[in-house]
This record gives structure tokens, sequence and C-alpha cells, in this order.
């Protein structure tokens, strides 16, 4: 006999099973619209920052110690770095150069062959990349981590603007050091190429420059590499300081925007280069 009937009470019917909501699966809209909207955001966050950074620098209105210690910082302390990196992409241009060079006999364009690929597209872009890797990264862990440590929410108790006191003056530091290392690796590239030239394929520096400035070479050229070198500048500063300012998390989300800083700086550059290269 059951139980209910011997304590003299009805048995509770059985709820029937409830039924689970199965959230549907994200399909491939879905992650198209997020990043598509994750990067409309992010460049609109640039853009608003860099209309920030652009009204402080017209009313001078940065701090000039904070300038000053990010330029030697960015700058003077990048320069092994920037000397290295020039002396082999010299070196590295010659060399791709030699087979074609010897089946030619062409020595005397040695100099112009090296010299228009360096001047024009590969010191900008190497350059650029070195120093975001460098400078734009640890850019993106020092604003990050002071987000995090409300540092920067600190500044504002004390009626200091952060734009001023921090993303201006490291926005001139890194338009500028990108713009100095360019001229500086292009000088050190060429110096690279004429020496590889001379031991590999014994063309005399003294041709290779001849090459250099025979006239095939022109002033566009030259201005071509470093206006790219400026808007480099901008697009890694811009992208680091806005990476850095946006951390979320804590220590993890420092991690993650050093990484996007990174990507999307580099990512910019290739099609900023494609762009500025057609135009110029």
């Amino acid at each position: 006999m059951p139980l209910s009937k011997v304590l003299g009470r009805k048995p509770k019917k059985q709820a029937p099973p409830s039924s689970r909501y199965i959230e549907p699966s994200k399909g491939v809209f879905h992650g198209l619209g997020t990043t598509l909207l994750s990067i409309a955001e992010t460049t609109g966050g640039m853009g608003l920052l860099f209309a920030q950074v652009v009204t402080r620098m017209a009313t001078f209105r940065f701090d000039r110690e904070e300038l000053v210690r990010n330029l030697y910082r960015m700058g003077v302390k990048s320069i092994p770095i920037v000397i290295v990196t020039a002396l082999f992409t010299g070196a590295i241009m010659v060399i791709q150069a030699a087979p074609l060079v010897n089946r030619v006999q062409a020595h005397g364009l040695l100099g112009w062959g090296a010299g228009f690929g360096t001047l024009r597209e590969v010191g900008p872009l190497l350059v650029a990349l070195m120093i975001n890797g460098r400078v734009g990264a640890n850019n993106t862990a020092e604003l990050g981590t002071m987000v995090v440590t409300e540092q920067i929410d600190a500044l504002r108790v004390l009626a200091i603007d952060p734009v001023s006191f921090l993303v201006a003056p490291r926005f001139i530091a890194i338009v500028t050091t990108l713009f100095v290392s360019t001229v500086f690796a292009d000088v050190l590239a060429l110096f690279g190429a004429a020496m590889v030239g001379d031991l590999l394929l014994g063309v005399a520096p003294r041709v290779f420059y001849n090459g250099l400035t025979s006239g095939l070479l022109g002033i566009g050229d030259v201005t071509s590499g470093l206006v790219k070198s400026v808007m480099f500048g901008m697009v890694i500063a811009m992208s680091s300081c806005q990476f850095g300012l946006a951390v979320k998390g804590g220590a993890p989300g420092v991690g993650k925007a050093v990484n996007a800083t990174v990507v999307a700086s580099a990512a910019g550059i290739f099609v900023l280069d494609y762009f500025v290269s057609f135009s110029l």
C-alpha cells in the first residue's frame, strides 16, 4: 500500500519538466556586427581624443616637462634599436638587389635602387613598426596602469587635465620621435647599403652615392617617406593613448589593451601606407 494512503494524504502531482531556454547560436553576422561596432567605437574615440589633443596644442596647453621627459624616454632610448634596424635594412636592400645587378651589370644603379626603396617605403615602415612595438606598447601600459590604479581620477580631482598633462605631450613626443628616427635611419641605411655593396659587389661607395644623387631620385621620394613617418607617428600615438585610457578589467585589461594597441597600430600603418603611397 502506498505510504500516502497510510498517512491519509493525497499524492502531489509532479510538475511537468520545465522547458529550458536554449540560447540561439551566434552566427557569423552577429560576430561581424560586433566587430564593426567595436571598430567604430574605437575609431570614434580616437577622433574625439585627437580633436582634444589638437586643441591643447593650438593653445599651447600641454606640460613642457612631461614633453621633455617623454622625448628622452621615447626618442633617445630608442636610438640603439633604430641603428640596428637601419643598418640591416640597407644591407638587406643590397643583398636582394645583388643578383639582378650582377646579371645586367648595372652597378651604377645600385645606389638609386637602394635609395628608392629605403627612402620611400622600407625605412619609414620598419622604423614605425619598431617604434610601435617599443614605444606604443609601453605608452599603453603606462596609461592603462594609471587608469586601473585611479591615478587619472586623482588628476581630475586635483583639477589637472589628463589630456594636457599626459596625452598631448606623449602625442608630440611619439610623432617627433618617429620623424627624427626616420631621418636618422635613412642616413644609416644608405651608409650600410654602401658598405655592403662594396663588400659583396665591389661597388665603390663613390659609385654608390653617385647613383644615389645622379638625378633619378627626386625630392618627392624623400618627402614621401617623411610624410609617412609623421602619419605613422600619429597613428601610433592615438592608438596607444586611446587603448590605454579605455582600459577596463584591472591588470588583465592592461595586457589586452597593449596587445590591441600593437595590432591596431600595425594594421593602421599598413593601410595608411597604401593610401599615402597611392597619393604621393
